[in-house]
């Protein structure tokens, strides 16, 4: 089965690219990387720009409006995303926990919904 891991931090909660701090964390992400493909689990995975850059699009009565950033306010944003594929909700959990922001933010695992 597919499951969507999406990374959900606050901003200024994890260390700012160019910062002494910010090596560490790209290496934890890429460790587990490795493990995402030595196990074959992973399908893709992005870091998303953030939500300043973000374009919320509706359409009502036909109509398509659009807004700049995010349609909801939060305190954790949507960060980025792995999209794995295991047998069972455990082992994506599993692999859930080896991303770097679940220490700082969240994890949001969900299943993909299968469509014939």
């Amino acid at each position: 089965m597919k499951y969507l891991a999406l990374i959900y931090t606050a901003p200024g909660a994890s260390p700012d690219y160019g910062t002494p701090e910010f090596g560490p964390l790209m290496d934890a992400y890429r460790a587990a990387g490795e493990v995402y493909q030595r196990d074959g689990v992973m399908l893709g995975g992005e870091a998303l720009q953030p939500t300043s850059m973000a374009t919320t699009v509706r359409v009502r009565n036909g109509k398509t409006e659009t807004m700049d950033g995010p349609f909801a306010e939060t305190k954790e944003q949507l960060g980025g995303f792995y999209m794995f594929e295991c047998a069972n909700l455990d082992d994506a959990i599993r692999y859930a926990a080896m991303i770097p922001a679940a220490e700082h933010g969240s994890i949001e695992v969900r299943p993909v919904m299968e469509l014939d």
